[in-house]
């Protein structure tokens, strides 16, 4: 009855409300976003100060999930090119990442830290572009940015709520960071439910086409995507791992235990403007919203490098957090809205490629940075990076507005 119901709510028309599959797919990130924000929250703290862990070793940790990841989402999209099917790799990728979540609470050194890790990064490479793609496919073109930006507003209420049970379980728990972890794995479990109950992908081979992703396919992507992957990855070099913003707390006055409040605040602002600014760029178009994502980064970029007090730290994780929703979203509507359907996945499957890579040079230098300059240096060669992509765009609207003007 359940799935009966789902199949009906799915076929209203798109100005009705936005397909029951996007709040489905929201609700999972929801969940699974609560999860890992419980481990990622304490994570860099435990590793420093529990393990003795270096901030140049924590830098290429990860960097190394983030490269896991990114060839992991390569392959999943010549996996869906074979099924022809995106929701078993969804289900695969979620509950490797759950799967993980049993290992953290036991870790006794690196070794297990890397396994747990990677295993969860090998399903967040794996679930990422089949999402998108069902994503894409059951979402109207004029309600593509509002369904992008709903999905990543979601996921962020779940990063909202995530370090919130963090803090509270560390002041019930006597500051005991293994069993937040072992409570960290209801959540990712209750996301596999959800998602293998109430979730449907689009039906016929035809509607994922846009899913199918071979490392060709990349040659035939237009300039215009081309583009829009160029200046994703110069964002992404620019905003490296928020683990360098949580030990930046330290420096900021924050104990440990309060140290997840800091994702509190960024997430409360980040899902508060991903949704609203997903919809309203399916009305103004992108380029002025990317251009304010930026100034918000520059700003925060800025405020950590010098960051001495709380209020002054929280002011920069609120603007780290409003650019994350003013920019996050849409990217993937803008690499969806570039690519024809055929080329879809191909188009996904190489933002994420070279996005990845990107996110690994950028923690690596970043951790080379707070090690061997200070801890400042990251975030004002951040800063410097921020500057060059609004400059960028600024350019790049200036040529579009030149070529239409000449079309006339």
């Amino acid at each position: 009855m359940l799935r009966h119901w789902l199949a009906q709510r799915r076929d209203v028309p798109p100005r009705a409300a936005l397909p029951t599959t996007v709040w489905m797919l929201g609700c999972v990130s929801l969940l699974m976003d609560v999860s890992s924000e419980m481990v990622a929250a304490l994570l860099p703290i435990y590793l420093t100060s529990g393990l003795g862990v270096s901030v140049m070793a924590l830098g290429l940790l990860e960097g190394l999930s983030v490269a896991i990841a990114t060839v992991t989402k390569f392959l999943s999209g010549l996996w869906v090119d074979r099924s022809r099917r995106a929701k078993p790799l969804a289900v695969l990728g979620y509950g490797l990442g759950a799967v993980s979540r049993l290992i953290f609470p036991v870790a006794s050194s690196m070794d297990h830290i890397v396994l747990a890790k990677s295993m969860d990064r090998v399903g967040k490479g794996i679930r990422g572009t089949p999402r998108d793609a069902i994503i894409a496919a059951v979402s109207p073109p004029q309600l593509r940015g509002a369904s992008f930006g709903l999905r990543k507003s979601l996921d962020t209420v779940g990063g909202f709520l995530g370090p919130i049970i963090a803090v509270l379980a560390m002041v019930v728990l006597a500051q005991d960071i293994r069993a937040v972890y072992w409570l960290a794995t209801v959540p990712a479990a209750l996301a596999i439910v959800v998602l293998v109950l109430c979730v449907t992908e689009p039906d016929g081979p035809s509607s994922l086409a846009g899913s199918r992703f071979r490392l060709s396919d990349s040659l035939r992507l237009n300039r215009q995507v081309w583009s829009v992957i160029g200046l994703a990855a110069l964002i992404m070099l620019a905003r490296f791992s928020e683990a360098f913003v949580l030990l930046k707390s330290l420096e900021a006055g924050f104990t440990p235990t309060w140290v997840p409040l800091s994702l509190v605040i960024m997430h409360l602002a980040y899902g508060a403007t991903a949704y609203p600014v997903g919809k309203l760029s399916d009305t103004i178009g992108t380029t002025g919203l990317l251009l304010c994502s930026l100034g918000f980064l520059l700003g925060a970029h800025l405020l950590l490098a010098i960051a001495a007090s709380v209020w002054v730290y929280i002011l920069a994780t609120v603007m780290w957090g409003l650019h994350m929703g003013f920019s996050q979203g849409l990217l993937g509507a803008m690499i969806a809205a570039a690519t024809p359907q055929t080329l879809r996945g191909s188009a996904f499957g190489t933002f994420n490629l070279v996005t990845g890579a990107v996110v690994l040079l950028g923690n690596t230098a970043a951790g080379w940075l707070w090690t061997y300059s200070s801890p400042a240096m990251p975030f004002f060669a951040g800063a410097g990076i921020s500057l060059v992509a609004g400059v960028l765009i600024c350019l790049r609207s200036g040529i579009a507005r030149g070529r239409r003007q000449s079309c006339r």
